[in-house]
């Protein structure tokens, strides 16, 4: 696979993941995921370099101003509020059967 196609497809996640950090809800989240689609649909096909390095630019811009300044974070994902939750009791627990 190509870098430029790989990097395509990056950009398109980081949109889809950018977009449902404000629209958690599948449901209402949805639509706004196809009409991501839609759009790197519509500019799958072009085939100046100057312009295909234009797209990737503004996608890059639109990307930084709707970044949700409190990103949603899976529950056991690394910062998600179930992330390594036991991790002191169990700590605890073989430190003091250690000691027993």
């Amino acid at each position: 696979m190509s870098a430029h196609r790989s990097y395509v497809r990056s950009l398109y996640k980081r949109a889809l993941n950018t977009s449902m950090d404000w629209y958690p809800n599948r449901q209402t989240w949805r639509p706004i995921a196809l009409q991501i689609r839609a759009e790197f649909e519509a500019n799958r096909g072009e085939s100046s370099p100057v312009r295909v390095q234009q797209l990737l630019r503004e996608t890059e811009d639109v990307l930084e101003e709707y970044k949700h300044p409190l990103p949603y974070k899976y529950m056991t994902a690394p910062g998600g509020t179930k992330y390594e939750r036991n991790l002191w009791f169990e700590d605890n627990m073989s430190h003091q059967e250690q000691h027993h």
